[in-house]
């Protein structure tokens, strides 16, 4: 008796649960190795110019959380299609899933931090897994196919209570492994102490310059954004484990002399603090991809003045320890880039790992594509021409300053408000340049100045706020700022491709 489709559908999709599963959590418990991970970053690498707009626009910085989704469910098909073959002939079924192993494998070696043996490990351990899984479920299929006793063996609710429990399982191994592969107690990538006391600190926020601590503006971004809620945008999905014991910064290329300093030789050179506004340049009209901080890191101009820069250099090449790379030109040295900082700490704490321990780039006034290089391991002088970084093939603009940019906070799009005096609030930022102006409009009406805090820094953004009179119905607020040099942000709007999406932010509320 020939049995159906849908148990060897189900009994695929089952085992491929289990190898994902399984493969995930040994290499949590190896140090992280991750296939998802690894899938991740090959479908990343392969996206066209246009994906990572996309992707950014769609789902913000949850963008990492559905490609990531996305594969396993990619892997869950996949299992399905071989659960289908195996119907046929199951040796089609035992390739497919000795091919998952190898391409696993393959894709492991590509993270500089995943060893050779744990990558061969997790990659049988899952291939194992799948196959093992197959072959059980195979059996019992045929098994009670070939029976004419309804209850014998698993039965068919049995069968698909059964795949049903392996699915789960599997995403629960799944769950596990990437907690495992995060940084949660992982002392390897966790300073040994405290930074050293910087040899220059800002000093303490005063109320007029963060109107967050004023109770009648709830919903205004703070004007120092919590590492835990700083956005991140890079091209990991999983957060890599640098052991700042062997970590190294190496300074070559167009340079009079080539310098390699440890963590602790970076941490024992001066320090200094500065609040500095980063931006993604996926970042839409009034979306989340930007926050301020409090940056503590040594000055990246006299990192370069002693290795000498060379004549003719016209290009600063951050690279990570997997290869990622960011450029801008060294021009840029010679203004804002003067208080760029290779940079060790984030709020008052070591650099998060997400953040990019042990060090990265901070450039004020640059996209951070074109920057803010996390998990810094080299950095290059070379020439614009020579050298196109990670995303300027992708068909991203070669240099990146961040634009002059407006957003609401309070009220958010489709919020309800009382009748009567309504304070509406936001932020604004143009690094380098400074906010002069912020200013508002209800519908078509007049444009109102808003009040402004007072500027942590010239790189910092900083807070806006209005009191409008709500009148009842339904309602437009726009916002457009005007930067230091007395231009205002254009009001037609661009996508984020190729340097940054331009626009005045508008939200729609509702008085009753």
């Amino acid at each position: 008796m020939s049995s159906p489709s849908l148990p060897w559908f189900l009994a695929g999709v089952a085992a491929a649960a289990v190898a994902i599963g399984v493969g995930e959590l040994i290499g949590g418990v190896l140090g992280g190795s991750s296939i998802v991970a690894a899938i991740g970053a090959l479908v990343i690498a392969l996206q066209p110019p246009w994906g990572k707009d996309l992707m950014a626009q769609l789902f913000g910085t949850n963008d990492k959380a559905m490609l990531e989704a996305t594969v396993a469910i990619g892997g869950l098909l996949v299992g399905g299609v071989l659960g289908l073959a195996a119907k046929r002939e199951e040796r089609i079924a035992i390739a497919g899933f000795a091919a998952f192993g190898l391409i696993a494998f393959v894709l492991l070696l590509q993270d500089p931090l995943n060893s050779l043996p744990a990558s061969v490990i997790v990659a049988l351990v899952a291939t194992a897994g799948g196959l093992i899984t197959m072959s059980w479920l195979a059996g019992a299929i045929r098994r009670f196919a070939a029976s004419t006793n309804a209850t014998t063996d698993l039965g068919r609710r049995g069968f698909v209570a059964l795949a049903a429990l392996l699915l789960v399982g599997g995403s629960g191994l799944t769950v596990v492994g990437r907690l495992l592969g995060g940084q949660v107690g992982n002392t390897s990538s966790t300073p040994p102490g405290p930074l050293p006391k910087p040899r220059e600190t800002v000093g303490p926020i005063l109320a007029t310059a963060d109107f967050s601590t004023d109770p009648a503006l709830a919903g205004i971004s703070p004007i120092v954004v919590p590492n835990e809620d700083f956005y991140r945008i890079d091209t990991r999905l999983n957060t890599p484990r640098v052991d700042s014991a062997t970590w190294s910064l190496r300074i070559h290329g167009m340079v009079d002399r080539e310098i390699s300093l440890s963590y602790d030789q970076l941490l024992a050179r001066p320090l200094v603090e500065r609040y500095v506004t980063i931006a993604c340049v996926s970042n839409q009209v009034g979306g989340p991809l930007v926050g301020n901080a409090k940056w503590t890191g040594t000055s990246l101009i006299d990192l370069l003045n002693e290795a000498g820069i060379q004549a003719g250099a016209t290009q600063v090449v951050g690279r990570s320890f997997e290869g990622w790379t960011s450029g801008f030109p060294t021009e840029h040295l010679s203004g804002a880039g003067r208080d760029a900082m290779v940079v060790v700490g984030m709020n008052d704490a070591p650099l998060p790992p997400q953040h990019g321990f042990p060090a990265r780039l901070i450039v004020p006034g640059l996209f951070g594509y074109v920057s803010a290089t996390k998990w810094l391991a080299e950095i290059e002088l070379t020439t614009l021409e020579a050298f196109d970084a990670y995303w300027i093939p992708l068909g991203w603009a070669k240099e990146g300053p961040i634009l002059t940019q407006s957003r609401i906070d309070r009220p958010m799009n489709g919020a309800i408000v009382t009748l009567g005096n309504y304070e509406v609030a936001g932020v604004a930022w143009a690094p380098t340049r400074g906010v002069s102006r912020v200013e508002i409009r209800i519908d078509d009406g007049e444009w109102q100045q808003a009040q402004l805090s007072q500027p942590l820094s010239n790189y910092a953004w900083l807070q806006w706020r209005a009191t409008v009179d709500a009148v009842e119905g339904e309602h437009t607020l726009t916002v457009r700022a005007t930067d230091g040099n007395g231009e205002t942000q254009p009001e037609a709007r661009t996508a984020p491709a190729p340097s940054g999406a331009r626009g005045w932010h508008q939200v729609r509320f509702f008085v009753r």
